[in-house]
């Protein structure tokens, strides 16, 4: 079999992604109980579900990459090199070194710039365009903090689910596993499955996924063993229902609630975790972590560059602030018990 080379995985994994909220929009569509929860969720949070939706567009968008149609004057990217819709929309941006946003002359130096003007949130050492660094970070962020959740949360609802229900000697031996991992320095053992992994945006979602687990997982164990005993659960197993089936038509909706607000805060703490690894040197390229680490030098200048770390940190915090809100908004959506009426 042919290798595929890493701009076509993309394409492929960005199409599929497309064709699944095209079908999961259809059956919300489709379902009364779905298209009433999504039409209150609107109206809940309409702001912050349309920043959450920009940002998943310039992720998308910085997904799609391809060969070719770059003119030969263009000195900014290496020859044949794959470019994604972001990097074609920022071709011969480049300028030597720093500029202020907007700026028709360099801010050291005062020499002019190849693009007077055409900078709004100016450019950073090497002369890249910081607007374009910013764009690029939200590609990263999502796909740190929705990666690295998709990992984490099933890693723990398997193993709290399964340990509240089923208790015994797999509920021993699941406690004995978070007991340990608590015990052991997060932070240390994040840096040291990176380091084994080697450095990478895969290896980061693992690693991270791998160490965020045990909080949900002790979380899913109690909230099973509440379920289990209640009446709706023992009538099933008296009806002869299978264990698994219970698990997936009674427990895990329940769940649903717990499911989703923990995806949101783990989702921006993952963000936010990244940030600090990037400061010790082990983030990932292209991302918000990167651009606010090595904007430390920056600050020290005479006179300060400002706007590499004013963009860096406040496109990371619209993406946080926008995922808490609509996560809080869906989670009283969901939850019969906090439902009420929309304002």
């Amino acid at each position: 079999m042919m290798d595929l080379e890493p701009h076509v995985i993309s394409n492929l994994v960005t199409g599929a992604l497309l064709v699944g909220i095209a079908l999961i929009a259809r059956s919300v569509r489709r379902q009364r109980l779905w298209r009433e929860a999504a039409t209150q969720l609107w109206r809940r949070r309409r702001i912050a579900i349309l920043v959450v939706g920009v940002y998943l567009a310039i992720g998308l968008l910085d997904s799609i990459a391809w060969k070719g149609g770059v003119p030969e004057d263009v000195v900014d990217v290496l020859p044949n090199a794959p470019l994604t819709l972001i990097d074609r929309a920022f071709l011969g941006s480049r300028e030597a070194s720093y500029s202020a946003p907007f700026a028709d002359v360099e801010f050291y130096g005062g020499d002019p710039l190849r693009n007077p003007g055409s900078h709004p949130l100016g450019t950073d050492i090497l002369g890249r365009d910081v607007l374009y660094l910013s764009l690029k970070g939200a590609r990263v962020a999502l796909l740190i903090g929705g990666l690295t959740s998709l990992i984490a949360i099933p890693l723990a609802l398997f193993f709290g689910v399964g340990a509240g229900y089923f208790g015994g000697r797999f509920d021993d031996g699941v406690f004995f596993l978070i007991s340990t991992l608590a015990s052991m320095p997060g932070l240390l053992l994040l840096i040291a499955l990176i380091m084994a992994m080697g450095r990478g945006t895969v290896s980061v979602c693992v690693a991270l996924g791998v160490t965020s687990w045990v909080g949900f997982c002790r979380l899913s164990r109690a909230e099973t063993l509440k379920l289990r005993e209640l009446d709706y659960v023992a009538a099933a197993r008296a009806l002869g229902v299978t264990e698994i089936r219970i698990v997936l038509r009674h427990i895990l909706p329940n769940l649903a609630h717990l499911i989703v607000i923990t995806f949101v805060l783990m989702f921006s703490g993952l963000v936010l975790s990244e940030v600090v690894l990037s400061w010790l040197g082990i983030g990932v390229d292209g991302s918000w972590g990167q651009m606010i680490d090595s904007a430390r030098n920056e600050l020290s200048r005479e006179p300060i560059i400002w706007w590499n770390i004013a963009a860096a940190g406040t496109a990371l915090f619209g993406l946080v602030l926008a995922v808490n809100s609509v996560g809080d908004a869906i989670r009283d959506v969901l939850d019969p018990r906090t439902l009420k009426e929309a304002p």
